[in-house]
């Protein structure tokens, strides 16, 4: 009961990723669980995110912080609740570049920036 990505195994089933998502001026919605009136998010340019979370990233990948943390404090999605889990997700569920930068992913490995119309993301595929 503990696989739940065996379905098809390979790059053609299931994957699990953690996310941490900046949300930016050029974001498809303005708003999130820690900026509903998207006063901070409106304000914050793409250079901004990005720079936010390649220092995000330096710290997880140092040590000085953990992912989860990370997601749970500072991430736009309201996968922070659930730090940053996204659960399992197959071929065509998620954006594009999202999809191809977790597929792309050995498990615990974390992505560089990737760009999507929700923002700035960085990956960690967990499954």
């Amino acid at each position: 009961m503990s696989s739940s990505s065996n379905r098809h195994g390979g790059d053609g089933g299931e994957v699990r990723a953690s996310h941490i998502l900046v949300k930016h001026q050029g974001s498809r919605r303005k708003a999130s669980w820690k900026d509903p009136e998207g006063q901070v998010i409106k304000n914050t340019t793409r250079d901004s995110a990005v720079s936010q979370l390649k220092a995000f990233r330096d710290d997880i990948v140092s040590g000085k912080a953990k992912f989860e943390d990370i997601a749970s404090r500072f991430s736009d999605c309201s996968s922070a609740k659930r730090a940053g889990d996204l659960g399992p997700f197959g071929r065509g569920q998620m954006q594009k570049p999202f999809e191809e930068a977790t597929y792309a992913l050995k498990v615990g490995e974390i992505s560089d920036i990737v760009d999507t119309d929700s923002g700035v993301h960085i990956i960690m595929r967990t499954g």
